[in-house]
Protein backbone atom coordinates (compact mmCIF):
# COMPACT_ATOMS: atom_id res chain seq x y z
CA UNK A 1 0.00 0.00 0.00
CA UNK A 2 1.09 3.63 -0.55
CA UNK A 3 1.90 5.79 2.30
CA UNK A 4 -0.48 9.10 2.69
CA UNK A 5 1.78 10.78 5.35
CA UNK A 6 5.22 10.03 6.68
CA UNK A 7 6.87 12.30 9.64
CA UNK A 8 10.42 11.77 10.59
CA UNK A 9 11.47 13.14 13.72
CA UNK A 10 8.99 15.86 13.33
CA UNK A 11 8.44 19.15 15.84
CA UNK A 12 5.67 21.01 15.69
CA UNK A 13 5.80 24.83 17.75
CA UNK A 14 2.84 27.13 18.64
CA UNK A 15 3.46 30.63 19.40
CA UNK A 16 6.99 29.82 20.03
CA UNK A 17 6.48 26.80 22.18
CA UNK A 18 7.19 23.35 21.92
CA UNK A 19 3.21 21.52 21.30
CA UNK A 20 4.97 17.85 20.19
CA UNK A 21 8.36 16.69 19.75
CA UNK A 22 10.45 13.72 17.41
CA UNK A 23 7.11 12.65 16.03
CA UNK A 24 7.50 9.71 14.09
CA UNK A 25 4.50 8.37 12.00
CA UNK A 26 3.25 6.91 8.84
CA UNK A 27 0.02 6.32 7.28
CA UNK A 28 -1.09 4.03 4.68
CA UNK A 29 -4.00 4.26 2.08
CA UNK A 30 -7.06 3.32 3.54
CA UNK A 31 -6.21 2.72 6.96
CA UNK A 32 -8.38 3.93 9.79
CA UNK A 33 -6.74 5.52 12.82
CA UNK A 34 -8.06 7.03 15.39
CA UNK A 35 -5.54 10.32 17.55
CA UNK A 36 -6.50 10.19 21.06
CA UNK A 37 -5.34 12.17 23.96
CA UNK A 38 -6.53 14.99 26.20
CA UNK A 39 -7.27 18.46 25.29
CA UNK A 40 -4.27 20.41 24.64
CA UNK A 41 -1.83 17.41 23.72
CA UNK A 42 -1.38 18.59 20.26
CA UNK A 43 -3.91 16.68 18.70
CA UNK A 44 -5.19 19.76 16.61
CA UNK A 45 -2.33 20.65 16.16
CA UNK A 46 -0.54 18.19 14.24
CA UNK A 47 -3.82 17.23 12.18
CA UNK A 48 -3.26 21.50 11.29
CA UNK A 49 0.32 21.01 9.99
CA UNK A 50 -1.04 17.86 7.59
CA UNK A 51 -2.69 20.65 5.32
CA UNK A 52 -0.22 23.23 5.95
CA UNK A 53 -1.91 25.20 8.45
CA UNK A 54 0.87 25.42 10.89
CA UNK A 55 4.40 24.77 10.03
CA UNK A 56 6.90 22.12 10.67
CA UNK A 57 9.36 23.38 12.56
CA UNK A 58 12.01 20.58 12.19
CA UNK A 59 11.83 16.55 10.62
CA UNK A 60 10.37 15.51 7.52
CA UNK A 61 7.28 15.61 6.99
CA UNK A 62 5.26 14.44 3.78
CA UNK A 63 1.89 14.17 2.98
CA UNK A 64 1.37 12.54 -0.82
CA UNK A 65 4.86 13.96 -2.68
CA UNK A 66 4.45 16.91 -0.82
CA UNK A 67 7.17 18.39 1.42
CA UNK A 68 5.65 20.41 4.47
CA UNK A 69 8.66 21.47 5.50
CA UNK A 70 9.79 23.16 2.38
CA UNK A 71 6.29 23.41 0.79
CA UNK A 72 5.78 26.63 -0.89
CA UNK A 73 2.29 29.32 -0.60
CA UNK A 74 1.44 28.45 -3.80
CA UNK A 75 1.58 24.54 -3.68
CA UNK A 76 -0.76 24.54 -0.47
CA UNK A 77 -4.07 24.90 -2.80
CA UNK A 78 -2.84 21.86 -4.51
CA UNK A 79 -2.55 20.04 -1.54
CA UNK A 80 -5.46 20.32 0.40
CA UNK A 81 -7.76 19.84 -2.64
CA UNK A 82 -6.43 16.19 -1.96
CA UNK A 83 -7.71 16.05 1.72
CA UNK A 84 -10.80 16.28 3.09
CA UNK A 85 -11.23 18.34 6.62
CA UNK A 86 -14.45 17.34 8.45
CA UNK A 87 -14.58 19.84 11.43
CA UNK A 88 -16.52 19.43 14.53
CA UNK A 89 -18.46 22.67 14.36
CA UNK A 90 -19.23 21.80 11.03
CA UNK A 91 -18.53 25.57 9.04
CA UNK A 92 -21.51 25.32 6.85
CA UNK A 93 -22.18 28.13 4.90
CA UNK A 94 -25.33 29.56 6.23
CA UNK A 95 -26.70 31.35 4.02
CA UNK A 96 -27.68 28.62 1.32
CA UNK A 97 -28.98 25.08 1.18
CA UNK A 98 -26.86 21.89 1.74
CA UNK A 99 -26.61 20.95 -2.63
CA UNK A 100 -25.40 25.07 -2.93
CA UNK A 101 -22.88 24.73 -0.01
CA UNK A 102 -21.41 21.54 -1.75
CA UNK A 103 -21.79 23.40 -5.50
CA UNK A 104 -19.30 26.31 -3.50
CA UNK A 105 -16.60 24.04 -2.91
CA UNK A 106 -16.75 22.70 -6.60
CA UNK A 107 -16.66 25.67 -8.48
CA UNK A 108 -13.74 26.97 -5.88
CA UNK A 109 -11.66 24.16 -6.65
CA UNK A 110 -12.06 24.19 -10.24
CA UNK A 111 -15.07 22.29 -11.21
CA UNK A 112 -16.70 24.20 -14.45
CA UNK A 113 -19.21 21.65 -16.17
CA UNK A 114 -22.80 22.30 -14.54
CA UNK A 115 -24.16 18.40 -15.20
CA UNK A 116 -21.03 16.82 -13.91
CA UNK A 117 -21.25 18.60 -10.49
CA UNK A 118 -24.80 18.28 -10.36
CA UNK A 119 -24.25 14.65 -10.90
CA UNK A 120 -20.87 14.64 -7.93
CA UNK A 121 -23.40 16.48 -5.60
CA UNK A 122 -25.86 13.92 -5.74
CA UNK A 123 -23.68 11.27 -5.48
CA UNK A 124 -21.77 12.46 -2.07
CA UNK A 125 -25.02 13.12 -0.61
CA UNK A 126 -26.35 9.93 -1.79
CA UNK A 127 -23.27 8.39 0.09
CA UNK A 128 -24.09 9.88 3.46
CA UNK A 129 -27.91 8.90 3.24
CA UNK A 130 -28.78 12.65 2.76
CA UNK A 131 -29.92 12.74 -0.50
CA UNK A 132 -33.64 13.75 0.25
CA UNK A 133 -31.88 17.22 2.56
CA UNK A 134 -29.91 18.83 -0.32
CA UNK A 135 -32.70 21.42 -0.36
CA UNK A 136 -32.74 22.22 3.22
CA UNK A 137 -30.49 25.33 5.12
CA UNK A 138 -27.87 24.16 7.57
CA UNK A 139 -30.31 25.66 10.39
CA UNK A 140 -33.23 23.26 9.33
CA UNK A 141 -31.01 20.03 10.02
CA UNK A 142 -30.12 18.38 13.12
CA UNK A 143 -25.99 18.23 14.64
CA UNK A 144 -25.99 14.77 13.04
CA UNK A 145 -27.23 15.58 9.69
CA UNK A 146 -25.15 18.88 9.36
CA UNK A 147 -21.78 17.03 10.58
CA UNK A 148 -23.04 13.88 7.13
CA UNK A 149 -23.35 17.50 4.86
CA UNK A 150 -19.77 18.10 6.13
CA UNK A 151 -18.43 14.41 5.14
CA UNK A 152 -20.25 14.83 1.79
CA UNK A 153 -18.27 18.50 1.16
CA UNK A 154 -14.93 16.14 2.47
CA UNK A 155 -15.17 13.90 -0.26
CA UNK A 156 -16.34 15.97 -3.12
CA UNK A 157 -12.51 15.28 -4.66
CA UNK A 158 -12.26 11.82 -3.78
CA UNK A 159 -9.21 12.88 -1.20
CA UNK A 160 -6.95 9.72 -0.32
CA UNK A 161 -6.94 11.48 2.88
CA UNK A 162 -9.49 12.57 5.56
CA UNK A 163 -8.69 14.47 8.62
CA UNK A 164 -11.53 14.64 10.98
CA UNK A 165 -10.54 16.85 14.22
CA UNK A 166 -13.28 15.91 17.03
CA UNK A 167 -16.52 15.07 14.40
CA UNK A 168 -18.67 13.38 17.14
CA UNK A 169 -17.22 16.38 19.63
CA UNK A 170 -21.02 18.18 18.98
CA UNK A 171 -23.26 15.02 18.59
CA UNK A 172 -24.96 12.74 21.06
CA UNK A 173 -23.63 9.26 21.39
CA UNK A 174 -26.12 7.33 18.67
CA UNK A 175 -25.16 10.02 15.79
CA UNK A 176 -21.42 9.89 16.79
CA UNK A 177 -21.81 5.93 16.19
CA UNK A 178 -23.41 6.56 13.09
CA UNK A 179 -20.73 9.14 11.97
CA UNK A 180 -18.06 6.73 13.04
CA UNK A 181 -19.19 4.06 10.70
CA UNK A 182 -20.00 6.45 8.10
CA UNK A 183 -16.18 7.28 8.19
CA UNK A 184 -14.66 3.95 8.48
CA UNK A 185 -16.90 3.16 5.20
CA UNK A 186 -14.74 5.58 3.24
CA UNK A 187 -11.59 4.35 4.63
CA UNK A 188 -12.59 0.85 3.43
CA UNK A 189 -13.39 2.58 -0.31
CA UNK A 190 -9.47 3.41 -0.23
CA UNK A 191 -9.37 6.65 1.83
CA UNK A 192 -7.17 7.25 4.86
CA UNK A 193 -9.12 8.43 7.29
CA UNK A 194 -7.45 10.13 10.22
CA UNK A 195 -10.09 10.94 12.90
CA UNK A 196 -9.27 12.89 16.58
CA UNK A 197 -11.08 12.38 19.40
CA UNK A 198 -11.31 12.33 23.09
CA UNK A 199 -14.22 10.14 23.59
CA UNK A 200 -12.57 6.73 24.37
CA UNK A 201 -15.92 4.66 24.32
CA UNK A 202 -16.20 5.22 20.53
CA UNK A 203 -12.48 3.59 20.59
CA UNK A 204 -13.58 0.78 22.49
CA UNK A 205 -16.55 0.09 20.80
CA UNK A 206 -15.11 0.71 17.12
CA UNK A 207 -11.36 -1.13 17.53
CA UNK A 208 -8.60 0.26 15.35
CA UNK A 209 -5.48 1.83 15.07
CA UNK A 210 -4.54 4.38 17.97
CA UNK A 211 -2.22 6.91 18.12
CA UNK A 212 -1.87 8.93 21.27
CA UNK A 213 -0.73 12.57 22.10
CA UNK A 214 1.20 12.63 25.32
CA UNK A 215 4.08 14.20 27.37
CA UNK A 216 4.70 16.27 23.51
CA UNK A 217 4.99 12.91 22.28
CA UNK A 218 2.96 10.92 19.92
CA UNK A 219 3.36 7.26 20.59
CA UNK A 220 1.20 3.74 19.65
CA UNK A 221 -0.39 2.39 22.75
CA UNK A 222 0.57 -1.45 23.23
Amino acid sequence: MAKVIEYRDVEILRQELTVLKNVNLSVEEGEFVYLIGKVGSGKSSLIKTMYAEIPIESGEAKVFDYDLAEIRRRDVPMLRRKIGVVFQDFQLLTDRSVADNLLFVLKATGWKDKEEMQERIDEVLKQVEMENKSYKMPHELSGGEQQRVVIARSILNKPKLILADEPTGNLDPETGHQIVLLLRGIAEKGTAVIMATHNINLVEEFPGRVIKCEDKKVVEPE
